[in-house]
């Protein structure tokens, strides 16, 4: 299973926003991560369809959407008019997940389901073959730079363990406090899509990302 970088833009500079999504794709960064927070579902408020948009077409990488935000099924068409190339919902906003998921999948667009840290992993369970990738958050959902939960490990492993069991290769992607540090245990518990923002954005963006891809490169 590939192995993916998803630098997340709430930490980049936009004043040169281009500029820096450039270097992570130079460096091998495939994916970009895009958080959308409505100051309701989590206590920031973030950016929407406006900035996806002028971002579409700039850039070779995926488009990943995580949509914080209350009833996301609101939202999902537009986003996907936008560009988003994958679309993650939370299991805890929605009133109906499955539907949630369904309307992505109308969009031509890739589903993603995500959890809290405090959301048991069995939740998931009916919607295993439903989704192309889930996204489990080790950090609570609202702020960059907070630290890992350590606890977050057992919880990729136990995801990764239901997906083996029914032989689903769906994507495990992972969001909240990695770094270079911390990264291949991360990958070792059974994920292989890492979302960064400071990791990547803060310092040398070039090296930070190439730093990253040399490590996700010994797991493939």
């Amino acid at each position: 299973m590939k192995r993916i970088l998803a630098p997340s833009i709430l930490s980049a500079d936009f004043k040169i926003l281009g500029e820096q999504l450039r270097i992570t794709e130079e460096a091998g960064a495939q994916y970009i991560h895009f958080d959308v927070m409505d100051g309701m579902f989590v206590p920031s408020i973030s950016f929407g369809m406006p900035v996806l948009s002028s971002i579409k077409g700039t850039t070779a990488q995926v488009l990943d959407v995580h949509l914080m935000v209350v009833e996301p099924e609101r939202y999902i068409e537009e986003f996907a008019k936008c560009g988003a190339d994958s679309i993650t919902v939370h299991q805890e906003a929605c009133e109906d997940l499955q539907k949630a998921v369904d309307l992505i999948h109308g969009c031509g667009v890739k589903a993603g389901i995500s959890i809290k840290p405090g959301t048991p992993v069995e939740t998931l369970i009916p919607y295993l073959d439903q989704a192309e990738m889930f996204l489990i958050m080790s950090v609570e959902p609202g702020f960059g730079g907070q630290p890992f939960i350590p606890e977050s490990f057992e919880r990729i492993r136990q995801l990764r363990r239901l997906l083996e069991e029914r032989g689903i290769e769906a994507d495990i992607e992972v969001d909240g406090g990695i770094y270079h540090s911390n990264v291949a245990e991360v990958l070792e518990a059974g994920a292989n899509v890492i979302v960064s923002g400071s990791g990547v954005f803060k310092g040398d963006i070039r090296k930070n990302t190439e730093d990253f891809m040399e490590i996700l490169r010994r797991y493939e």
